[in-house]
């Protein structure tokens, strides 16, 4: 169960919702409105704040949020990731990442979107990223450390059972319900390892919002945290949205099996397309 996992006792029991690394802080020179989102998740409650290199402008964006608020900075749970595959390369990135945040340690550092076997190959070599990642926790520049994926639901899955991570990043939203693999296979695998499961992929990036049909965001939020998940992320563009993203984390019940199976039954004869981030259905 998520209370039990690796990744609850790092985070402690702070509200299930986290602010994903999307909306305006995967962009540049948006500085201004990325430092009134961010203000706003904080003031409401969300204290898991996620982050990549490969986000764009993202830690630098927070970089300049925490020399305002150096108080709330010693409060917040920080992540981020490295898409590097070997170890010089990975821990370079961490030294980056650390320098533009501006902290000397991140909450969770995961190794960032594998897709195939020739990543778990690198990964896994002599001089691979994994060793950079276990070395990082080992010496607390990482308090824990983890995996993300949404390409191959076999690849991640090999993953969580073969290396030492407190974490798993995955999509959970109806669409996955429906096709199988993340939810069903790499879920339940982490959770027999004691492994911290974060849901992303929520509202697919906007393409499962559907008000007409009542798929509203603050549903699909709650769809995913009715699954088996530690805490659920969303990225955000507008305080308005991070306001509704810590009211829904807030205010949630869980949702019953017959509605969620209405909801997954409404997006079944389109998932192939819908799953647009996977290589592999």
């Amino acid at each position: 169960m998520a209370g039990d996992s690796r990744l609850r006792r790092l985070i402690g029991n702070a509200s299930r919702i986290g602010l994903g690394g999307e909306g305006v802080l995967r962009t540049e020179g948006r500085n201004q409105e990325a430092q009134k989102m961010l203000e706003a998740a904080y003031e409401r409650g969300i204290r898991y704040f996620d982050s990549a290199p490969a986000y764009a402008d993202s830690e630098r964006y927070y970089g300049r949020f925490w020399d305002q608020h150096p108080d709330w900075k010693t409060r917040a749970f920080q992540t981020s990731k490295s898409a590097q595959r070997d170890a010089k390369s990975a821990s370079a990135d961490l030294a980056r990442t650390l320098s533009r945040i501006g902290r000397d340690r991140l909450g969770l550092w995961q190794i960032h979107d594998i897709r195939n076997s020739n990543d778990i190959r690198r990964i896994e070599d002599s001089g691979g990223a994994l060793r950079a990642f276990y070395h990082a926790r080992e010496t607390g520049t990482a308090l824990g450390i983890g995996v993300t994926g949404h390409h191959d639901p076999a690849v991640l899955l090999y993953a969580v059972t073969h290396w030492d991570i407190d974490s798993v990043l995955l999509p959970v939203n109806p669409v996955e319900s429906a096709i199988g693999g993340f939810l069903d296979r790499v879920i339940p695998a982490a959770r027999e390892r004691g492994i911290g499961v974060i849901g992303m992929k929520t509202m697919g990036a906007g393409n499962y919002i559907l008000p007409g049909a009542g798929l509203l965001p603050e549903v699909l939020i709650r769809f995913a945290l009715s699954q088996d998940v530690d805490l659920v992320i969303v990225g955000c563009s507008t305080p308005e949205e991070a306001q509704l993203l810590a009211r829904t984390g807030k205010d949630f019940s869980p949702m019953g099996e017959e509605e969620q199976s209405q909801i997954v039954k409404m997006v079944t004869p389109l998932s192939d397309r819908l799953a647009y981030y996977r290589g592999v259905i």
